[in-house]
């Protein structure tokens, strides 16, 4: 006779199937960064997730960031990083530090991680097949005594200016995983550094993806009681924003999600990356574990 145990584990095999059955055959694009990818069990446990999600007929699509490795790379080699307004300005040493960084070590390391899972995962960055052409990034600050306004100029920090998934879509095609790093061409020859999430945000939209995962240091988007919201719509995020509850770094993530929805991708969910099979639990069971946002 069975034990509790197993029937346990056949109620969530069971409870997952409409789950699978919903994601069977489309594309879900998974933002990888923040202190998950530093933790070495938590490092194993998301390989083994996106291996189970390819073998149940999703198409996962991993894109990762770096800042910290990054960070310590430059400190090791004694590059010494200017910062204007709190944002690191990207000279021509840091980028190729950068690319080194992100399209060597950390793109192989991810790579290898799913391959030693049984999974069939390639790397890749904006620059293969064209994939990315990126375009400089221009901010712009006001003077708060002269109400003056100028352009910061970051150096080669980049954003996306076109996506072309042909390379992508030859690479699922064949079942393959692509590990993709957020750095690409410019019109100018140069190779820019792109943020993580707007990066994921653009690959998602280029391939009408049905969910765009964000996993992040935090459970999702909170209320002002600290409470997790588990759904929000466009509206009323962008409400939620202009009235304090959604504030400091939360607010560029969710502006992201948003213009993700903008260029075809169906849901984006943020959710906390340090809680074990955080991606599995959010595609495959009933409850999920972050904030939904949808049109």
């Amino acid at each position: 006779m069975a034990s509790s145990e197993q029937h346990n584990h056949a109620h969530v095999i069971a409870q997952a199937l409409p789950y699978m059955q919903r994601y069977d055959g489309r594309t879900v694009v998974v933002k990888y960064g923040g202190h998950a990818m530093g933790d070495a069990d938590l490092g194993r446990a998301f390989a083994r997730d996106i291996t189970l999600m390819r073998q149940s007929g999703v198409h996962p699509v991993v894109v990762h960031g770096g800042g910290p490795q990054i960070g310590k790379m430059l400190t090791r080699l004694g590059i010494v990083s200017e910062f204007k307004e709190g944002l690191r300005v990207t000279d021509k040493a840091t980028v190729e530090i950068v690319e080194m960084v992100l399209a060597g070590s950390i793109n192989k390391e991810i790579v290898q991680a799913i391959n030693a899972e049984g999974g069939r995962a390639v790397g890749l960055c904006g620059k293969d097949g064209n994939m990315v052409t990126a375009e400089k990034l221009r901010r712009t600050i006001v003077d708060p005594d002269s109400n003056i306004e100028s352009v910061l100029d970051l150096g080669f920090v980049g954003e996306p200016a076109d996506v072309n998934p042909t390379v992508l879509k030859l690479v699922l095609k064949e079942d393959l995983i692509p590990v993709i790093a957020p750095v690409a061409p410019g019109p100018d020859g140069e190779t820019y550094n792109i943020n993580a999430d707007t990066f994921a945000g653009a690959i998602a939209g280029s391939l009408n993806a049905k969910r765009l995962l964000f996993l992040t240091d935090v459970p999702g988007v909170l209320d002002k009681e600290g409470n997790l919201i588990k759904q929000l719509t466009v509206a009323k995020a962008r409400e939620l924003i202009a009235n304090g509850t959604i504030s400091g770094g939360m607010i560029p993530k969710v502006e992201t999600c948003i213009e993700a929805l903008d260029q075809g991708v169906e849901g984006v969910v943020i959710l906390d990356g340090k809680v074990a099979h955080a991606v599995l639990l959010e595609l495959f069971t009933d409850h999920g574990v972050g904030t939904l946002i949808r049109p």
